[in-house]
Parts: C-alpha cells; structure tokens; sequence
C-alpha cells in the first residue's frame, strides 16, 4: 500500500513556473513508476509525464520541453517541474503509482489526492 500527497499547486501568470512534489509513505518507493496526470472541469483525465523505477522518463506532446519529472528515492518523492505555463495547463494534478511505468491512468493503482494549478492569462 502507498499513499501519495501532492503539493506546490497554486495560482500562476501565463509564462511563469510551478514545481509539484508528490510525497509517497511507505518503504517500496522506489519499485513503483510515478506519473503525473491532470484534469481540467469537464474534461477526461489526462497524462502528463511519468518516469520509470530506472529513471526514464516520459511526456505528453502538450508539455514537452516545458515540463520535467524527476524523483528522488532517498526522500520517497516525485516532482513536476512546470515551466513556460499555458492558461491551458489549467488542471488538477494528480500524481500516481505503478508497478509499471505507462501512459494509461487505468494503469496506475495509487493515487493522491490532486493539487490545483491555475494558470491566469
């Protein structure tokens, strides 16, 4: 069992940075892949980057060269550093927790509790 807790959402200008940090409890952190997904009001949930036990990482086209992912196993925690913020990012971010690192939500069998990130224009 893993618990995750997001934090570092908040509200943001078009062009500025946010870094999202998902604190994991538990003592197997480091044999799961993390994701970051969001969810924007009415939309579906969506991916957003995810980084693999070995540390590979993976991105959605839309935050590519914007967005980095990065762990540190020592502190049982991810992070989602978002940079060249878009009102379109506007979203609640969702980290998650794998036995296998993916793209699919449904993929994921931990998840936190959502932080929001709201991008003004």
């Amino acid at each position: 069992q893993v618990q995750l807790v997001e934090s570092g959402g908040g509200l943001v200008q078009a062009g500025g940075s946010l870094r999202l940090s998902c604190g994991a409890s538990g003592r197997t952190f480091s044999s799961y892949a993390m994701g970051w997904f969001r969810q924007a009001p009415g939309k579906e949930r969506e991916f957003v980057a995810a980084i693999s036990k070995s540390g590979i990482t993976y991105y959605a086209d839309s935050v590519k060269g914007r967005f980095s992912i990065s762990r540190v196993n020592a502190k049982n925690t991810v992070y989602l550093q978002m940079n060249s913020l878009k009102s379109e990012d506007t979203a609640v971010y969702y980290c998650a927790a794998g036995y296998g690192v993916a793209t699919m939500a449904r993929e994921y069998d931990y998840w936190g509790q959502g932080t929001q990130v709201t991008v003004s224009s």
